[in-house]
């Protein structure tokens, strides 16, 4: 844990696009309404396979929202997962009310959450055609290396690369400072904020748009994770299947997503009169090799003294438990070791789906919202108590936030692990 910068790192632009709507308005009347987005998949036919529902987004167009010529040409060299986070950009700057030129360049960074794109099929179904068909049930190697080859796009790499969403908002929004990508799946977007909060506390920055983006619903990927991931079977009622930290859990259904936040220095954003969302106060991450719940823990409680914040200030933790038997209880027993059941705990992949480098940044925006709105809009789909899961639960009606701190909580299955305390902006 490092030692507190004097510099105050303030959020002042929320950009998101969700299974839930693609504005803070839209989005938080989802939330507060009890509004699931997990629904039965449309986009491609999943009815031969064991988990038939995800939290979609059915109207996403990146050129209703990328409106500049020379930007939405580079649309077409774009994953759907990279036009996502280009696209959450652009809402981020817009709701920061920031000007072309307000920050320095060279002192505007880009820190994103992304992992390699899965390849979306009609890229290589023009080669797999011509290689596949000849004897059932090979492929031709030697046909593939020669005719298959020439049926790629040209360009196709650079369509799924996992820095490409940082490459293009630096190139769209002239951020020509410190750039980088962090691909930890599900704790990405706090690692990426981290670093942005470290490098401009340093002093080497003074702005950064900081974002995450993924579409898990590749129907050749999502096939794979029916496979090897632990997702829901509960397909007859998919607004109920998400269901974090409770007994009669049974998995986590996959979504798509981008979030973009813009992360400034206070006197900066005071200067331009940006409107301030929260204030960034802490930060911590970790490795709990055993995903028992200590380390998970210990990153709590350094990310809350970074913040020089108590247990007694908490409003409520924002937990990253999507479904998931084995790691809903890692995370429990951690939060119960820092907050006993004393602080109101939330999920929102109900809501969301689980969007891997973008879940931890767009629930985040949750605790943001809440605590900019006054309420904290309560947990879907639990109602049966699970002793391997010890904490307080809020579910039902949006109650009253009643305190100016909140806990957010993001790790991999792999045990990697980060928090962050935000606190209501002023």
């Amino acid at each position: 844990m490092s030692a507190p910068s004097p510099r105050r790192a303030v959020l002042t632009g929320l950009g998101l696009i969700s299974a839930l709507g693609s504005d803070a308005d839209t989005v938080w009347n989802a939330l507060v309404s009890g509004k699931s987005g997990v629904r039965r998949l449309a986009q491609f036919d999943a009815v031969d396979l064991p988990c038939r529902v995800g939290a979609e987004i059915p109207d996403f167009d990146a050129k209703k929202i990328i409106t500049q010529k020379e930007q939405r040409k580079t649309l077409k060299v774009m994953a759907r997962t990279v036009q996502l986070g280009v696209a959450a950009a652009q809402k981020a700057v817009e709701a920061a009310a920031l000007k072309p030129g307000q920050i320095a360049p060279a002192r505007f960074g880009v820190e994103f959450a992304c992992v390699m794109v899965a390849t979306e099929p009609e890229d290589m179904a023009g080669g797999a055609k011509l290689t596949a068909n000849k004897t059932p049930g090979t492929v031709d190697m030697a046909g593939w290396g020669t005719e298959g080859i020439r049926q790629v796009p040209p360009l196709w790499m650079l369509k799924y690369l996992p820095n490409m969403p940082a490459c293009h908002v630096s190139v769209n929004h002239d951020a020509k400072g410190p750039n980088n990508t962090i691909t930890a799946s599900d704790a990405a977007g706090l690692l990426a904020l981290g670093e942005a909060y470290r490098i401009l506390g340093r002093d080497v920055a003074d702005a950064f748009l900081v974002g995450g983006c993924e579409s898990k619903l590749n129907p050749v990927s999502f096939a794979r994770h029916t496979t090897f991931h632990a997702l829901t079977r509960h397909n007859q009622a998919p607004e109920q299947a998400v269901r974090p930290f409770d007994a009669t859990r049974d998995g986590t259904a996959l979504g798509e997503g981008g979030i973009v936040m813009l992360l400034e220095e206070l006197e900066g954003a005071k200067m331009r009169g940006a409107p301030v969302d929260a204030e960034l106060v802490g930060y911590a991450s970790g490795f709990d090799r055993g995903r028992k719940g200590p380390v998970l823990a210990g990153v709590i409680r350094n990310a809350m003294k970074e913040a020089g914040v108590t247990v007694a200030d908490i409003d409520h933790v924002n937990a990253g438990a999507g479904g998931i038997p084995e790691l809903d209880a890692f995370e429990a027993r951690g939060i119960h070791e820092v907050f006993g059941t004393a602080v109101p705990v939330v999920s929102y992949k109900p809501h969301f789906g689980s969007l891997g480098a973008a879940s931890g940044l767009i629930e985040l925006a949750v605790s943001v919202l809440a605590l900019k709105r006054g309420e904290l809009p309560g947990t879907l789909n639990f109602t049966t108590p699970d002793p391997a899961c010890p904490v307080s639960v809020h579910v039902g009606k949006p109650r009253p936030v009643t305190k100016p701190y909140a806990v957010k909580v993001s790790y991999t299955d792999l045990g990697q692990c980060a928090a962050v305390v935000v606190k209501k902006g002023t």
